[in-house]
Order: structure tokens, then sequence, then C-alpha cells
């Protein structure tokens, strides 16, 4: 395959015997090609784990253009995939234990709402998707609080904008310049 290539990129250039070191070379070159494919697998199951709550950086930079790596490179290219994978995947980990914390303390949050009192938690901390968070209130307000009598609420989700407040400033007309088009000159 390696020699195939060689012969396309090159046409002009006389073919090399298949000697022990070219065997050994291209042995090593399939190894390398193969470790660097399973390490992006990897990377990629990381990315799809940890979506849509949490973004895990997944790119492999360039390598000076399109072109066939060399032995060298290619071991570069395998740590720097195996060093990211690996801070993925602590990443993923610290995720997971502070989801658990979190449901923790929502089962001791309905467990005992009194010994929880005004603890919000919001849902983004469960790894649940959208807006929204539990809180411990008192029931029928001050009444309830006087009595001790808490419940956890679950928050009716996004806030939304005040009523009748305009979407723009009233000094403006239109989105801001940031986001307007720029002429073009």
């Amino acid at each position: 395959m390696v020699q195939l290539a060689d012969r396309l990129l090159y046409p002009g250039a006389p073919s090399a015997p298949a000697g022990p070191r070219r065997v050994e070379e291209d042995a090593a070159r399939r190894s390398l090609r193969g470790q660097i494919a399973r390490l992006e697998r990897h990377l990629a199951d990381a990315l799809v784990t940890g979506f849509p709550t949490h973004v895990i950086d997944v790119t492999v930079g360039g390598r000076g253009g399109p072109r066939l790596l060399d032995l060298g490179e290619l071991e570069i290219l395998r740590d720097d995939l195996a060093a990211r994978l690996h801070a993925a995947r602590a990443a993923l980990v610290v995720r997971a234990e502070r989801q658990r914390q979190a449901r923790l303390l929502l089962e001791a949050m309905y467990a005992d709402p009194r010994a929880h009192r005004f603890t919000r938690l919001p849902r983004a901390e469960l790894g649940m998707p959208g807006c929204g968070s539990y809180e411990v209130r008192p029931r029928l307000g001050p009444v309830g609080m006087l009595t001790g009598w808490w419940q956890v609420k679950l928050s009716s989700g996004c806030p939304s904008a005040a009523r009748g407040e305009p979407a723009y400033p009233p000094d403006r007309h239109g989105p801001p310049k940031s986001q307007a088009f720029a002429p073009l000159a």
C-alpha cells in the first residue's frame, strides 16, 4: 500500500526493492496508523458521552498540510492523541462525580427538606438538559416558614424577558452594530 502511494506520488522515482528494513518500517507504519485510528474512535466516544452538556476538545492539530507522515511524526501524533484522550476521560470522570454528588443532594433534599432550607440545585448539575432548578421553599410562604413546612419545587424553566420589555433598547433600531452586517468596501 505504501509502495503504491509512493509510486503514485512520485511517478519518476525508481521503485526501491522491498528489503527487510522497508518491510519493518511498513509494519510499524501500519501498527501506528491502527493505534491512531483506535485513539480517534475513543476520542469520538468521549465527545458523544459528554454531549450536549459538556464540551470536550477533540481537535487534532494540523501537521503542515496534507502529506504522508514519517514514523517519528506518527509517533508524536499518537502520543498527542493519547494525552488528549487521557484528559477527556479525566474530565468525564470529574463530571460524573459532580453529577453523582448532585443526585445525592437532590435525594437528601427530598428526604429532609427542612434540613436543606433554600438550597438550590440547577438541572445542569444533574446532567439534565434545559433550564430550571430544584429549590427547597417554604410551603404557603411565610406561614410555612414559621410552621416548618418545607417542600422541594422544580422551577418552571428558563427566565423570560419582562413583560412589555422591548427586544432592543428604544434609542436603537435593529440589532447591535456588532451583530449587523458590515458594508462591503
